[in-house]
């Protein structure tokens, strides 16, 4: 009896799937072309004036910057300046020890008072010596002998004299003094150090003829060119001064394989100081460009896609297009491809829609 009712069955469902059924669901009815289309947003790509730019860290530099280092050798006594002050052209920065040049200087002195004694009796000898020789009491000779004498005596003052000349500027450079005006940068020396005619004791930098330095990387390099606008820019990102770009290297830096671009600041934003970093935007060009709002970008496997509004078989439908962007300008991408001036790129609900999906622009 169970295999009579199983027979039953199968004619049954052969003989409807034969007919063509009326048990189909609704999906199968309908199927995507049911679904209503979702209503979208979207915008005109159009070519518009965009200013192309890259931001890089930049370092301010002086062009009239001075290092400062003994002429002497000793050790650091005191130290009357710190790194940031402003000093005026003479002003003392340091002193070295100078109790052995010194000693050396009223050794010296002391020599010069014997000598000076030494002049005084010879140029009384002379006297004396002339006025016998005019009596006719002496000769010739023994008053050539006291003219020699003192002239002797003259050169040993003038070496004494010459000696102490030239220790009391040996002493006055155990004193070390700014050579110009400006500001004094990092002081590696401390109290007690050993300082040699070979160490750097500072920096003194002029605020005036400051430059900046950017590395540019080698990718843009061949779009390098003088005048190009540098900005500096401030912690929220406005603009602080514009300066043009005023030197190219002429090779790439080996070591961080970019090329080093100076602009000097003409305009100097308020508070700069020497051999800081700043924010620095180079502008490339200001050249008519696509752009896509950040929004209707999707990013899928490395790549970019947006959608695009595009007619089909029963009406607008959603394209799925991959493009090729650049740096982000505001609130929107740079197209460099995949899209084309007139096209509608959707920009809202794309959670809700995929490749071929029927949408419905709405303004």
């Amino acid at each position: 009896m169970s295999r009579e009712v199983s027979a039953l069955f199968l004619l049954s469902t052969t003989l409807l799937a034969a007919c063509g059924g009326t048990t189909a669901t609704p999906a199968a009815q309908g199927g995507m072309g049911a679904m209503p289309p979702a209503d979208v947003q979207t915008v005109t790509l159009a070519a518009t004036p965009i200013a192309q730019t890259s931001e890089y860290v930049g370092t301010v530099r002086s062009l009239r910057s001075t290092t400062v280092q003994p002429q002497v050798e000793g050790i650091v006594r005191q130290i009357f300046v710190k790194a940031g002050d402003r000093v005026r052209a003479g002003q003392q920065l340091l002193q070295i020890d100078p109790d052995r040049q010194a000693a050396s200087l009223n050794a010296t002195e002391s020599q010069k008072a014997a000598r000076e004694s030494e002049l005084a009796f010879a140029r009384q000898q002379l006297q004396r010596m002339q006025k016998l020789h005019d009596a006719g009491a002496v000769s010739r000779a023994e008053l050539e002998q006291a003219e020699n004498a003192q002239r002797t005596a003259e050169a040993h003052l003038a070496v004494i004299e010459s000696q102490i000349r030239e220790t009391r500027l040996q002493v006055q450079d155990y004193r070390v003094r700014a050579p110009g005006p400006g500001s004094i940068g990092e002081i590696p020396v401390r109290q007690g150090a050993r300082v040699t005619p070979q160490t750097a004791i500072t920096t003194i930098d002029q605020a005036e003829g400051l430059e900046v330095y950017v590395n540019v990387p080698l990718e843009r390099a061949t779009a390098l060119k003088t005048g190009l606008p540098v900005e500096l820019l401030g912690p929220d990102g406005e603009v602080l001064a514009t300066n043009p770009v005023t030197f190219i290297a002429p090779r790439a830096d080996d070591a961080t394989q970019s090329v080093l671009v100076k602009a000097q600041l003409r305009q100097v934003p308020p508070g700069t100081r020497v051999m800081q970093y700043v924010r620095a935007r180079i502008e490339w060009n200001n050249d008519p460009a696509l752009s896509v709002p950040v929004v209707a970008v999707s990013r899928v496997s490395g790549q970019y896609f947006v959608f695009v509004a595009a007619a089909g078989e029963q009406g607008t439908v959603a394209r799925q297009t991959p493009v090729t962007l650049g740096d982000v300008i505001g609130d929107a991408y740079l197209v460099r491809g995949g899209v084309k001036a007139g096209d509608k790129v959707i920009v809202s609900n794309l959670q809700k829609i995929g490749d071929g999906a029927p949408v419905k622009p709405v303004s």
